[in-house]
């Protein structure tokens, strides 16, 4: 009963699906070509509509645009328009003015050939008048020569030897007064600047022997040093280049050479020898290569420290080793680097007073004696070697000029070359800046006293403040004022050839004449 329920039932839902399907496929197709019918001819309305509005907005677009451009050519129009009246006002006025400038012209032509006119009236008038004056000059002159008994030429001649004299009067005296006001401001000036430089720059007085004292604990060191039979102390000053005097001096050993790098070699070599306690040729010979070495070290920071200290840059590393290589070098007692150091820093303060590069001068007052410390023995001053170092090395010219001419052995041909030779001897001639062997010293003033005295009319001779001044009295009745100013600039010639000397010596002449009487 169940089963015969169910089929049915079945059957029938079946049928049913299969007739909706059937009709859903049949039907919706139909639909849906109805929706896209009626979808496309909406859409074809829209597209028209929308057509006919962007029509719409291109012909406004348009018209505004040829309103915009209507106006436009109408203001082009309009400024072309006062262009061209412009241009015809500029024409109307540039034909006036070249009607303006023919009339000109024209008047100028006019003008210049009455111009033209009067000047020939006037070179015929010249030419009359000069015929006349030469008349006239004739007949003066004749006159003339009738009257003074003399030639044209003559007085010509007379005339102008007079106003040549006169004029030559007239300059010496203005020469005189010029170089008299000159020697008043100048010699103000310049002791002013020099005591300033000095008062504003340190100054060390340093000593340097030709020997060096080596000290020693006790003398039985002595014969350590000495060596069987000499041997060690002939491999020492062999390989040194000194001379080594053990003598009777207690606990002291001399060390003898001009050369002071040889003296310091050899000294540092004998304390590193004695500390060590080995003394023989072979470890002599080792210590002192290695002691070379080290002084070769030295010299060159001592160069690089000082060019740091006086702030020049630059150097050639040459040159910064002759710099450091004058600490082992002196000059009359004076040590050499502590001179040029000295001598820079007065250089720059003098060119600082005188408005000229203070750097510069620095650079010139350190590098002005590089020649008194060569490598190898130059045939030539020491001035001399030292610009052809410096040049060698691409200084400067200026520079180079002042290192060779601060003897006057070159030409001076830049401002430097004075202020380095000024600040030179003021280094090397202050008090306490080097010493002199007593006879020495008594021999140069007496060379100074038999100069003088060499000359005829020179009646006594006195060397004055070390040397420094040299005082001629001459006699009255032999010598004039004139051959006196004579007499001085060739005994201060005579001195610069033949003498050698610290800074500069003054030549002063005295020509007085004395009358005495008697009251009794």
């Amino acid at each position: 009963m169940t089963t015969s329920i169910i089929v049915p039932l079945v059957i029938g839902t079946l049928t049913f699906l299969i007739l909706v399907a059937v009709w859903y496929f049949v039907s919706v197709p139909a639909k849906r070509k109805a929706l896209a019918k009626e979808a496309h001819e909406k859409a074809e309305k829209e597209t028209e509509v929308m057509k006919q509005k962007k029509l719409l907005e291109v012909k406004e677009k348009f018209l505004s645009m040829k309103a915009e451009l209507d106006s436009e050519l109408q203001q082009r129009n309009q400024q072309i328009q006062h262009a061209e009246n412009r241009i015809k006002q500029r024409e109307l006025s540039l034909n006036q003015r070249q009607d303006e400038l023919n009339r000109k012209k024209q008047e100028a032509d006019n003008a210049k050939t009455r111009i033209e006119n009067q000047q020939v009236l006037l070179q015929k008038k010249e030419e009359e008048l000069e015929a006349r004056q030469k008349e006239l000059i004739e007949q003066e002159r004749s006159k003339l020569e009738e009257i003074s008994g003399m030639s044209a030429d003559e007085a010509r001649e007379r005339l102008i030897e007079s106003m040549t004299d006169e004029a030559k009067s007239n300059a010496q005296a203005y020469i005189n007064e010029i170089v008299d006001e000159a020697k008043l401001t100048a010699n103000k000036e310049a002791k002013r600047i020099i005591i300033q430089t000095i008062q504003r720059v340190a100054t060390e007085t340093a000593v340097e022997n030709s020997v060096t004292v080596f000290h020693i604990d006790n003398d039985e060191v002595k014969g350590r040093i000495i060596g069987r039979e000499g041997r060690n102390i002939r491999a020492l000053e062999a390989a040194t280049g000194v001379e080594i005097v053990v003598d009777d001096t207690p606990e002291a050993i001399v060390i003898s050479a001009f050369d002071p790098v040889r003296r310091e070699v050899c000294r540092l070599a004998l304390h590193q020898l004695v500390a060590d306690g080995r003394i023989h040729p072979a470890r002599i010979e080792e210590v002192v290569a290695k002691v070379k070495k080290q002084i070769e070290e030295e010299i060159i920071e001592t160069g690089k420290r000082t060019t740091i200290d006086l702030g020049i840059h630059g150097l050639h590393p040459e040159l910064v080793r002759i710099v450091g290589k004058m600490k082992y070098r002196s000059s009359y007692g004076q040590n050499l680097l502590q001179h040029a150091r000295e001598t820079a820093n007065l250089c720059a303060v003098m060119a600082s007073e005188l408005g000229l590069n203070p750097k510069k001068a620095k650079r010139a007052g350190l590098l002005h004696d590089i020649g008194k410390v060569p490598d190898e023995e130059p045939e030539m001053p020491h001035a001399l070697y030292g610009a052809k170092l410096a040049e060698k090395y691409k200084e400067k010219a200026d520079i180079c000029n002042a290192i060779g001419a601060h003897h006057d052995e070159a030409e001076m041909t830049s401002l430097l070359a004075p202020i380095v030779q000024v600040c030179d001897a003021i280094s090397g001639a202050r008090p306490g800046a080097r010493r002199e062997i007593v006879e020495a010293y008594i021999k140069r003033l007496k060379d100074l006293e038999n100069i003088a005295m060499s000359y005829p009319g020179v009646v006594k001779t006195y060397a004055i403040q070390a040397g420094r001044e040299l005082r001629v009295i001459v006699g009255a009745d032999k010598i004039d004022d004139e051959q006196t100013e004579l007499l001085s600039g060739e005994i201060a010639t005579k001195i610069q050839n033949e003498m050698t000397y610290p800074g500069q010596v003054k030549i002063t002449v005295i020509r007085e004449t004395r009358s005495v009487a008697f009251a009794k």
